[in-house]
């Protein structure tokens, strides 16, 4: 009797379907390495691409380096002595020489101008001095962009009213008397020797 049997057409439809399945789950386990080793090579390949830029961000750093002790020494053995030097020979002749009245108070409203303008780009920069240090020395620093930038800024604007409005007229008061000139290039000259003989 067969009539307890199991239909064959279902039995045979289940057991093709259930194969497929498994080798399908199989196949897809067996690719998973490969895909993690490939995964693996675009993390190294992207760390050497971060490598192979090390070179210019080292010549960079060095360049900051460099520029920020040169700057520091520059600003402390240059641009306080020359403020020094124009308030105390420059300024000091030409109001001595200046026309007493309209000129002198020209003279005189320039110069105090100069002078203020003098003390706050210094002070600006000893702000920014600590920082120039740590980052001429290799070390980590956080130095103030927008403040570096209003230091140039300021003293770009200081240079160009001098030499515009200042030295002019300078030039016009002083030349009125030989001597007047001839000092004040004396006392430039001692100045710049003295600095010269001084022991550093």
């Amino acid at each position: 009797m067969t009539v307890g049997l199991p239909a064959t057409p279902l039995y045979t439809h289940k057991g093709p379907s259930m194969a497929i399945t498994s080798n399908s789950s199989q196949g897809e386990s067996s690719n998973a390495p490969i895909t993690n080793f490939s995964h693996c090579h675009e993390g190294i390949l992207a760390q050497l691409t971060k490598m192979g830029e090390l070179p210019a961000l080292a010549e960079a750093a060095e360049r900051a380096r460099t520029w920020a002790e040169s700057t520091r020494s520059f600003f402390r053995a240059v641009v306080f002595e020359h403020h020094q030097e124009e308030e105390r020979a420059l300024f000091e002749a030409v109001l001595a020489s200046a026309t007493p009245g309209e000129e002198f108070a020209r003279v005189q409203a320039i110069t105090t101008r100069l002078t203020q303008e003098h003390r706050q780009v210094e002070a600006q920069f000893v702000k920014l001095e600590p920082q120039l240090k740590k980052m001429a020395k290799g070390q980590p620093c956080d130095i103030d962009a927008a403040a570096v930038e209003a230091l140039v800024h300021d003293y770009q604007a200081h240079a160009a009213f001098e030499e515009a409005e200042f030295l002019p007229l300078s030039e016009t008061i002083l030349s009125r008397n030989s001597n007047h000139m001839a000092a004040l290039g004396l006392s430039l000259h001692i100045r710049h020797v003295s600095v010269a003989a001084s022991p550093t």
